[in-house]
């Protein structure tokens, strides 16, 4: 008897393996490679951080799914503090091990089948469609919702502050997709891991009262450490709205054994409650981005958008890819906007996550 036939699963390629030529030029520049190419933080942890995970280290037992009382506690206080956020649940809050692993499993998690449509923004960070494509399901890329015709979503994905435009969307705009979604049954997941760096004017979480009034139904916010405290090597995201949808994550994650680490969960707590080092690193991100902003406008550059998250979204007025092989001839690696849509076909995203002294040099070297 044969093996019944498998259906081959169709994923993109890995955007950044494409970057190797360019890499290797940046790579021979005498003074050395700046590489603005990816949002890996460059900046230590915070001390407070690194102590309450050795605190924790010695704890042998298993970590509950669903985080300790005291993380889901310090979640909500801190989303209440710096961004305005009430009423959230502390039930309705869920550790995950980083965001991104949380956002590509979420429609599959959710029971999105094929069949179904999952939205994603025209430009977008690659694991959304991703996440689409892992649970069998159709991928429309669009920021108007009128372009959906009479198709009801599964879900719609937001992201604001956005990767890789750093386009914050209004609360206007944020109202109107929860309304559309309330009304068709769909499920809106944004997310929001940039929203402590916010540059210029305000952005808002899908859970502010101002967006939902008060109403968590059928919203899910995923929020990651990685940016605002350095913790991408320690994998520390949470998601949190909707109490029936993260109970329903939950059950699912438990039988799965998606747990974040228990001196992680301290760590994060520590995280979470100290404003002082979040404050610090905007403070960082912000004096990289002035630096690196001049320098771009200097050099011909057009910076649209950009207000908010760790990169500048420019353009030469020519395709992104020779603008890579431009820069990389200075020792400059960035990345590509097709990475992201083909919108992004003449756009370059300069990360901010860089030391300072590679910031400069990149400076100059535009200059």
């Amino acid at each position: 008897m044969s093996a019944p036939a498998r259906r081959p699963l169709v994923l993109p390629d890995f955007p950044w393996d494409s970057l190797a030529g360019p890499r290797a030029r940046a790579l021979s520049h005498p003074d050395g490679i700046v590489d603005l190419s990816v949002g890996t933080p460059v900046d230590e942890v915070a001390p407070i951080v690194r102590q309450a995970l050795c605190a924790a280290a010695a704890v042998p037992g298993y970590p509950t799914t669903h985080g300790t009382p005291e993380l889901r506690a310090a979640v909500v206080a801190a989303m209440g503090r710096r961004y305005g956020i009430g009423a959230v649940d502390p039930t309705a809050v869920l550790p995950t091990i980083g965001s991104k692993e949380l956002i590509a499993s979420l429609p599959s998690l959710l029971g999105v089948a094929a069949g179904d449509l999952v939205v994603v923004p025209e430009l977008a960070y690659p694991t959304y469609e991703v996440a689409a494509r892992l649970a069998g399901a159709d991928v429309i890329r669009t920021d108007g919702l009128t372009a959906l015709g009479p198709r009801t979503p599964a879900v719609i994905f937001v992201n604001s502050p956005a990767n890789p435009t750093g386009r914050v969307l209004g609360v206007d705009h944020l109202r109107k997709v929860v309304a559309y979604a309330r009304e068709r049954g769909s499920i809106v997941v944004s997310d929001e891991c940039y929203l402590g760096l916010v540059w210029t004017g305000a952005a808002h979480s899908i859970l502010h009262p101002e967006v939902c009034d008060g109403d968590p139904t059928g919203l899910l916010a995923v929020h990651s450490l990685s940016k605002t405290s350095n913790l991408a090597s320690y994998r520390a995201g949470f998601v949190a709205g909707d109490p029936a949808l993260v109970a329903e994550l939950l059950g699912v994650r438990k039988h799965a054994g998606l747990m974040v680490p228990y001196p992680v969960q301290a760590a994060m707590i520590a995280a979470l409650t100290d404003d002082e080092h979040e404050r610090q690193q905007r403070d960082r991100y912000r004096d990289r981005r002035e630096v690196l902003l001049t320098a771009l406008r200097g050099a011909g550059f057009t910076v649209e958008h950009s207000e908010a998250g760790l990169y500048l979204w420019a353009t030469r007025g020519e395709p992104a890819r020779a603008t890579v092989d431009r820069l990389a001839e200075l020792g400059i690696l960035v990345a590509p906007g097709d990475f992201y849509g083909p919108a992004g076909s003449a756009h370059v995203r300069v990360g901010l996550t860089a030391p300072d002294e590679r910031i400069a040099a990149a400076a100059i070297r535009l200059r």
